[in-house]
């Protein structure tokens, strides 16, 4: 980054410090796409909302996009849209140290490292050279901890040995000193169209206990307000980050009529017309989740005290 970082893009620490502190979930929100940068923000500045922008390795490979120019989209539009609500710029599930490098360079304030297919120890040693190299950079991280399933597959009976276990939560924040831990606890990345949503609560209730990190749920998209509403407002503090990227692709693509995705360079393509119609939906989609099943409609307030 050549210019100095706007006061407003925060880290997810500090984000996710106030979230918890007052009872709401910031959102984390994937555009896919860099041209729906633009409605995520607009939305969080008109809810008077924080919220966090967010792209995994996965999605950057399979968009065409490099961390820099996503970077430098995110910032362009912070400083154009002149943004004043807390933003995170964040990097999302990712697997190699190199993409971390890429994105820190590029100004991301914070990183996800998700060696959770490894073993326990493998996995705390990835995610401890994360946060080592992270933070030496002012940079927050998150790691993920059980495996968070896809609904691509139908759920069998035997999903528990995914789910994260309390105690190894505990040792693994012990031993990385990461600043956010997903934890798998019945949600699922994508649509729910094969298994139905659930949140073991007592399980996020046992990992809130033994454990001072913030707790992230993925796999946000289509599970009922109600049910988040709950894992939210658990004692002591419950979920302070949820991902949400299936709903904005699919409210950017209903818009045009369209069912395949796009590249990035086909949607920064698209003619002015279409692109406002996919931006008007993401907004609206944002829009809804800080109201209703974030809760963190005009958060934006609790920075200023």
């Amino acid at each position: 980054m050549s210019q100095a970082r706007p006061s407003n893009v925060i880290t997810l620490k500090q984000a996710l410090e106030m979230a918890e502190k007052h009872g709401y979930a910031t959102g984390s929100f994937s555009p896919r796409y860099t041209p729906m940068i633009l409605p995520v923000l607009r939305a969080a500045e008109k809810s008077q909302s924080p919220a966090i922008v967010q792209i995994s390795q996965k999605e950057l490979a399979r968009y065409g996009i490099t961390p820099a120019e996503f970077g430098e989209e995110f910032y362009a539009r912070v400083r154009g849209e002149n943004i004043t609500v807390p933003i995170v710029l964040h990097l999302d599930h990712t697997k190699e140290m190199g993409t971390i490098v890429e994105a820190i360079e590029a100004g991301f304030t914070s990183v996800m490292i998700d060696a959770s297919e490894k073993s326990l120890e493998d996995n705390i040693a990835a995610s401890r050279e994360a946060a080592e190299y992270a933070h030496a950079r002012g940079v927050s991280v998150e790691a993920e901890l059980g495996m968070i399933g896809t609904t691509d597959f139908v759920e069998t009976d035997k999903d528990e040995e995914l789910y994260t276990d309390p105690r190894e939560a505990r040792y693994f924040a012990e031993q990385t000193k990461v600043d956010a831990l997903a934890v798998s606890c019945g949600t699922a990345h994508g649509v729910y169209m094969v298994r139905e949503p659930k949140i073991d609560y007592g399980r996020l209730q046992a990992i809130r206990a033994l454990t001072p990190v913030h707790l992230v749920l993925h796999g946000g998209s289509g599970v009922p307000a109600e049910m988040m509403a709950r894992a939210i407002a658990l004692p002591g503090g419950g979920v302070s980050k949820v991902n949400i990227a299936t709903d904005l692709e699919l409210a950017f693509l209903g818009a045009l009529g369209r069912e395949e995705r796009l590249t990035n360079a086909e949607c920064k393509a698209l003619g002015p017309e279409s692109l406002e119609l996919g931006r008007a939906a993401v907004e609206r989609t944002v829009a809804d989740k800080i109201a209703n099943f974030l809760g963190s409609k005009g958060k934006a307030a609790v920075f200023a005290g």
